[in-house]
């Protein structure tokens, strides 16, 4: 801990207001903004299940203000509103002054971690997620395989059989719950580059991502596969790393810069047309490269240049226009919107389009389909009791559609409603958009087109 460190943990302990400090400060216009219509309290999921002002986005712009203006300290009751938010951004979608409210928490976060003396548990558990696991692809691949055998020698069915993981702290417990089942992680080809399929149209970056190779696979192959039949060819550049979005929204802002600026110095040898991601966290996250990057002088221009290649994959391939798919998918599907694909890079449009462009499908819209459904990064392992409600919620309201298939666009999300349609016992099948195109391309048998490397377990 440095010597500025401990003086700022000394002031908060001491309670006395210091406001924001050195960099990634929210700005005063921002803080401004809001003109307490409460037009997001509604759509807020802590407001609606809490009912506390505090618990709200206006509540919580307030509590920012005050800090910012010295007017109280950044102290523990202030923390814990501001930790409650599931950073769904929902209230954006309906905010009448434009208040850049994802912004301003993530902004808020990283005071809280720069500002807060953490307890040696708190430090020991971001040192290993943040410092020594998600940067590192291999290490990652490697724990990977760990929670595979765990999974595949019964060693979880036992565990859960005798409730051993009760003998452990509940964020354990919380984290083990929403464990899918592995199947193969996806490996790119040796070469790093699938061939369009037909003549080529765009050459595409793909980014990876740190959860959805190992924990969705399949997904990415079939992903690859959508692509390189649309005419891409999908260049998976070496030396790739997580987005940042975890660590950003955990207010870890400059290990976040870091691996930004790692994944632009890849992204740009690849020299490609557009970087499309699966996840919607994702590609929400190397969207604001430009802003997270904004002060440094080397990277800020290069930032903005990459974020502008972004594209979610759904919005790439809805804009493309795709080839027709030929084989039918005769089944009723529903859609589960992200919250990091409605609200916080406002794509609604594409997936639906996508979705209609399948023959056979009869698509049955949701209700509330853009509400949270609990997930929130790892809101669902740190605040397991809201993250349960909002997942109670999604799972009537899908249930209600008598859905077939339910669709979806992000691997948090994807975990969470998983594990719930297990666990209520649906029949409901759980895929990505891009597998269901895969399926309707009768592509989905196949390995990804390829040099002869291909996707293995």
């Amino acid at each position: 801990m440095t010597a500025g460190t401990a003086e700022v943990s000394t002031t908060a302990i001491i309670g006395q207001p210091i406001g924001f400090i050195g960099d990634d400060v929210p700005s005063d216009a921002d803080l401004m903004r809001c003109i307490h219509c409460g037009l997001c309290l509604q759509q807020c999921p802590t407001y609606r299940i809490l009912g506390v002002e505090s618990d709200s986005p206006r509540g919580r712009l307030h509590l920012m203000r005050d800090v910012a203006e010295k007017k109280r300290p950044l102290s523990e009751d202030v923390v814990k509103h501001l930790d409650l938010c599931v950073s769904c951004q929902a209230c954006e979608s309906v905010c009448p002054s434009g208040v850049r409210y994802g912004y301003l928490l993530a902004h808020a976060r990283a005071q809280i971690t720069r500002q807060r003396h953490l307890s040696f548990a708190e430090r020991m558990v971001r040192w290993a997620a943040f410092d020594q696991l998600v940067p590192h692809p291999l290490r990652l691949r490697v724990f990977g395989w760990v929670l595979k055998l765990y999974q595949r020698l019964g060693i979880q069915t036992l565990v859960r059989k005798l409730g051993i993981l009760r003998l452990f702290p509940p964020l354990l417990g919380a984290m083990e719950s929403i464990l899918p089942p592995l199947g193969r992680f996806f490996t790119p080809p040796r070469s790093h580059e699938i061939p369009p399929v037909g003549p080529e149209k765009y050459r595409v970056g793909f980014l990876t991502g740190c959860i959805m190779p190992l924990a969705f696979g399949e997904t990415q192959e079939a992903t690859v596969r959508v692509l390189s039949r649309n005419g891409c060819r999908v260049i998976i550049p070496d030396g790739q790393v997580c987005c940042g979005a975890l660590h950003a929204h955990f207010g870890e802002r400059e290990k976040a810069k870091e691996l930004a600026r790692r994944n632009i110095d890849v992204f740009e040898k690849a020299n490609v047309d557009f970087i499309v991601s699966d996840a919607a966290g994702c590609s929400a996250m190397l969207k604001e490269y430009g802003e997270l990057l904004a002060t440094d002088p080397i990277y800020a221009e290069r930032a903005e240049r990459l974020a502008h290649k972004v594209r979610d994959v759904t919005e790439f391939l809805a804009g493309l226009p795709i080839a027709r798919p030929q084989r039918a998918i005769n089944a009723r599907v529903t859609l589960q919107e992200p919250c990091h694909l409605a609200h916080a890079q406002k794509i609604k449009k594409a997936p639906r389009d996508l979705l209609n462009a399948i023959p056979g499908l009869e698509f049955i819209e949701m209700r509330d389909s853009d509400r949270c459904c609990g997930s929130g990064g790892i809101y669902n392992i740190v605040h397991p009791e809201l993250a349960n409600i909002l997942l109670d919620e999604k799972l009537a309201n899908i249930k209600a559609t008598s859905a077939d298939i339910v669709v979806s666009a992000n691997p948090g999300c994807m975990m969470q409603v998983g594990q719930g349609l297990a666990r209520a016992g649906s029949k409901a099948r759980l895929v990505h958009i891009t597998q269901l195109l895969d399926e309707a391309y009768g592509d989905s048998r196949s390995p990804a087109p390829s040099d002869g490397g291909r996707s293995t377990e």
